[in-house]
């Protein structure tokens, strides 16, 4: 997809949008296999708190790093005062992010570096991973957990 590329507005204009553009080349940097250096600005709607927060964790796993829904959920756990959350519980926010790959779900793994679901596929997960520079099997990854 070309930068120049037009596209359909509300009220039937074509119109140019720079977030599609910066989109496009964030995607454009990150398939080619290197970290982009900036985020294409979105916006999350209809969003709960908890899902927020969780949303917010999973937004600040570095690229090439990895994470447990155990340790967001221990986080998330903290940051809205709860003695405890269940991964479970996080494992359902994350599957709700509606803006995989620029919050980043697919580095959200089970413990012991197993390999759960993934909204977009289990192959694109492992895809995904291998792209930012991890040993995966379908059973999970080896370069261990990194926070």
């Amino acid at each position: 997809m070309s930068q120049d590329d037009e596209w359909q507005g509300s009220k039937g204009k074509e119109q140019r949008l720079p977030v599609f553009a910066e989109t496009c080349h964030w995607l454009d940097i990150y398939f080619g296999g290197r970290e982009p250096e900036f985020v294409p600005p979105y916006q999350v709607k209809n969003v709960t708190p908890f899902r927020q927060v969780v949303l917010n964790l999973v937004e600040n796993i570095p690229y090439g790093q990895v994470t447990t829904y155990g340790d967001i959920a221990r986080e998330a756990a903290r940051r809205l005062g709860k003695p405890k959350m269940s991964a479970q519980a996080v494992g359902g926010a994350v599957g709700w992010n509606p803006i995989c790959l620029i919050i980043p779900c697919h580095r959200v793994i089970g413990a012991k570096g197993t390999l759960t679901g993934y909204g977009g596929g289990m192959m694109n997960k492992i895809a995904l991973l291998r792209l930012e520079g991890h040993r995966v099997t379908e059973k999970g990854i080896s370069s261990g957990v990194t926070h």
